[in-house]
């Protein structure tokens, strides 16, 4: 049975955005290979870079600045114990927020 190898990385290493970088890779059989991509045919990672393209500077940046994100951000545990939730609808530009 043939094998193939998966590559794969995430977080870019903007400072202190708390992103775990690393890379790991997987060998799967490529049987296993068409079951993975028959099961996400979407290729996240291919749609993360292309999002990540076409994001312009200063996008969200207001919501660094409103009170409530700042008490979050410096309550005790703040970021490191907490989710920040981002919620609104289709369409509206979560997914370009830095």
């Amino acid at each position: 049975m043939a094998q193939s190898s998966y590559s794969a990385s995430f977080g870019d290493s903007n400072a202190n955005c708390g992103n775990i970088t690393s890379s790991f890779n997987i060998s799967m059989s490529d049987d296993d290979m068409r079951i993975m991509r028959w099961l996400s045919p979407l290729e996240p990672n291919i749609r993360h870079q292309g999002v990540r393209t076409e994001r312009f500077d200063g996008i969200g940046d207001w919501l660094l600045e409103t009170r409530e994100f700042r008490e979050w951000r410096e309550s005790v545990g703040g970021s490191d114990q907490a989710v920040l939730f981002c919620s609104g609808n289709p369409g509206v530009g979560k997914t370009y927020l830095r």
